[in-house]
């Protein structure tokens, strides 16, 4: 009995406050899906009709691509503010409050061109600010003691976010095409105002670890500083001169926005400032050393490390994202019921994800142990990258027939929504856990920041290329396949997502896992 008594106490507990949190969450992620997975179709029917029908597809696209990019740039901003200033709890708070207004603005200006765009900006100003700070805020409330529950809670959390994605992905389509725009976006908006007073509620609760970035004399970025302006006897500054190239491509791809786009412009010159600028901290990070004690530089060298790994994930991002807009619009093509909007085949998507997150965690990855193999983070994330590849194989395949005039169902979707699902609990849910557990802890908002800025240079790799395709020598070159733009794109992302896979893999094998969690209390 005292044994029994012993193990019993020394169980690791669940934090009461997480149930307030996943409840936050789940209402959340309806308001999110609800008004996302109906925006192509909306888009297509109603907001974009004054565009030529053959250009509007292509409207649409990008318009769905730019607000995705949105939703994962404001994360930097997000993440920024709460270690910073204002601690993850305020910066949850009020920015929930914006995505709110974001909402409303959708609702109201159904026929309004610039309205609804305000709307689409403050939401991805709103979801995007706190989506780094909701997961690393599931992080802190977590110590050593009982951090071996917190992989299961992300599990969970990951879990009801699908929870609500299904059933917005199910019913906004149907209130899109009973009721109209101002219902169909405003439900959205009542779930998110349910989440914001969810939240909370839970206020007293929770564990609110400080902002100490602002404090830190050793912060992330200043560490960098220091790396690329420290001199060296005898030796020149190679990484500055590489961080300054970095900066002159930046100004170089920012002419070119009248013909990608501003927000393309904008994104690749963020990318290779900060590709550029890593490389070069990189190439003399042993020069902070003096100023800020090896502790520091290997902080950095391990933030440093986790971007080479984030974005490899990039090409995995930018096919998922399509099963928004490139796969609706094929559906549109398929065979279907008369009752059936295209736009609900994508609650396959967070239904498949409810019923693998506890197969993979109660039958195949127990057998995958038996039978003597590691399932790692990373191996997962790997094998994640190849699904989607395969599942990009798939449809490119439906497209090529329906391209020559076959008479193609709808339900062969189910198969590649199933490879690209596996697919995204392998890389995504697993993500999340392994951002936060590998960032230091003065950077946590931070690097779950740099986590979901992977989704914006995936949706921006979209974004190129449909941009690409609209010159003369691609479609020319296009043409000469016999293929069609769609299906030739699609084949493209298949291959771009397996290289990745390949490269990932290969990086994989030298990385030295950390384990970077608060001590208990």
């Amino acid at each position: 009995m005292n044994t029994t008594s012993i193990q019993a106490a020394a169980a690791p507990k669940m934090p009461p406050q997480i149930p307030y949190i996943i409840g936050n969450e789940g209402c959340e992620r309806f308001s999110f899906y609800g008004m996302r997975n109906i925006l192509t179709m909306f888009l297509m029917t109603s907001l974009l009709l004054s565009i030529p029908e053959e250009l509007r597809k292509g409207e649409a696209k990008d318009v769905f691509h730019t607000f995705v990019i949105g939703v994962y740039f404001f994360p930097l901003l997000g993440g920024w503010l709460a270690d910073r200033f204002f601690g993850k709890y305020n910066t949850i708070l009020w920015l929930s409050l914006v995505y709110c207004a974001g909402h409303a603005c959708l609702a109201i200006f159904e026929n309004n061109l610039r309205g609804f765009y305000f709307g689409l900006f403050l939401i991805a100003l709103g979801s995007g600010g706190i989506k780094p700070l909701i997961s690393s805020f599931v992080g802190d409330q977590f110590d050593k003691s009982n951090r071996s529950l917190a992989q299961k809670v992300f599990d969970g959390f990951y879990w009801i976010i699908n929870f609500g994605s299904f059933f917005a992905s199910l019913l906004m389509p149907i209130f899109l095409a009973e009721f109209g725009p101002s219902v169909a976006f405003g439900i959205p908006g009542v779930f998110m105002f349910i989440a914001t007073l969810i939240f909370w509620s839970g206020r007293k609760k929770y564990v609110h670890v400080a902002p100490t970035a602002g404090k830190d004399p050793n912060s992330f970025l200043k560490v960098v500083r220091t790396a690329l302006l420290t001199t060296k006897p005898g030796a020149g500054r190679p990484g500055l001169l590489l961080a300054l190239s970095g900066v002159a491509l930046a100004i170089a791809s920012l002419c070119f926005y009248k013909e990608i786009g501003i927000v393309p412009a904008l994104c690749s010159a963020l990318v290779l400032i900060m590709g550029f600028g890593g490389a070069g901290a990189w190439a003399q990070l042993d020069r902070a050393s003096a100023k800020h004690g090896e502790p520091a530089v290997a902080a950095v060298r391990t933030v440093l490390r986790l971007l080479v790994l984030f974005a490899l994930v990039t090409p995995f991002w930018s096919l998922f994202d399509q099963k928004a807009s490139t796969w609706v619009l094929q559906a549109d093509q398929m065979a279907k019921p008369e009752w059936f909007k295209s736009s609900m085949m994508q609650a396959l998507n967070p239904l498949l994800v409810m019923l693998l997150i506890p197969f993979n965690n109660m039958v195949l990855y127990p057998l995958l142990r038996r039978m003597g193999l590691q399932i790692t983070a990373l191996r997962r994330m790997g094998a994640g990258i190849a699904f989607s590849s395969i599942a990009f194989l798939v449809v490119g395949g439906f497209q090529l027939w329906l391209d020559d005039g076959h008479r193609v169902t709808i339900l062969w979707q189910i198969l590649p929504y199933a490879l690209l699902t596996f697919g995204e609990v392998l890389v995504s849910a697993t993500g999340l856990e392994f951002a936060y557990s590998q960032a230091p802890l003065a950077m946590k908002g931070v690097i779950t920041s740099f986590w979901n800025l992977s989704v914006t240079v995936g949706n921006l790799w979209v974004l190129l290329a449909n941009s690409s395709v609209k010159g003369a020598a691609v479609t020319s070159y296009i043409q000469s396949t016999g293929t069609s733009v769609t299906a030739f794109q699609m084949f493209f992302f298949a291959g771009f997502a397996l290289l990745a896979a390949l490269l990932f893999g290969l990086y994989a094998r030298g990385y030295e896992m950390q384990e970077n969690y608060r001590s208990a209390t």
